[in-house]
C-alpha cells in the first residue's frame, strides 16, 4: 500500500468508526486523474443508504484536502452486500437466526453445512443443521455467507 493509499485508509476508518460503524474493505483502483475507491462498511446494526451517503460526504470532504488524490475520482460507500462473506467476528450477532452457507475447519478437514446461526459465545459460533448442532471456533470458519430467505 502506498503513502496515498495509507492516507485514505486512514481517513476512511476514522470516520467510519466515528458514524459507530466498521470498515470492511476497502478497494482503489486506478491513477490519479481516473482513482476509484469503494468503501464497505458494516455495524452492529443495518446499515441504511441514508449512512452510506453521510459516510460518503464526511470522507469526500477530506479527500477533495489531500494534494495526491487528484480531482477525478470516484468514491463509493456501501454495505458489504449479502453476496459477500462476513469477515470479522462482529458482523455475525446481527444475523442470529439466519441460514448460512458455512466452509469451516475441523479436525484438519475442511467442512461445509448450510445451516442455521443460532448463538455466539465468545469466539465460538453454534450453528443447526437438521437437528445437528455445529460449534465452530471463529478462526476456523475459512467463509461464511448469509443466505437469502424469502419465506
Amino acid at each position: 500500500m502506498n503513502l496515498l493509499e495509507e492516507e485514505i485508509k486512514n481517513i476512511t476508518t476514522e470516520i467510519v468508526e466515528r458514524n459507530k460503524f466498521f470498515l470492511i474493505d476497502l478497494l482503489i483502483h486506478g491513477n490519479r486523474g481516473s482513482r476509484s475507491i469503494e468503501v464497505f462498511i458494516d455495524g452492529e446494526k443495518n446499515v441504511s443508504a441514508d449512512d452510506c451517503a453521510i459516510i460518503s460526504q464526511e470522507i469526500n470532504s477530506q479527500l477533495e484536502n489531500l494534494p495526491d488524490i487528484g480531482l477525478n475520482y470516484n468514491l463509493e460507500v456501501s454495505s458489504p452486500g449479502v453476496d459477500r462473506p462476513l469477515k470479522f467476528l462482529r458482523q455475525y450477532p446481527k444475523h442470529i437466526n439466519r441460514k448460512f452457507e458455512i466452509t469451516y475447519k475441523l479436525d484438519n478437514e475442511t467442512k461445509k453445512a448450510i445451516a442455521k446461526f443460532i448463538k455466539i459465545e465468545g469466539e465460538e459460533l453454534t450453528f443447526t443443521s437438521s437437528g445437528t448442532e455445529i460449534k465452530i471456533k471463529f478462526n476456523n470458519i475459512i467463509k461464511a455467507k448469509v443466505l437469502i430467505s424469502f419465506s
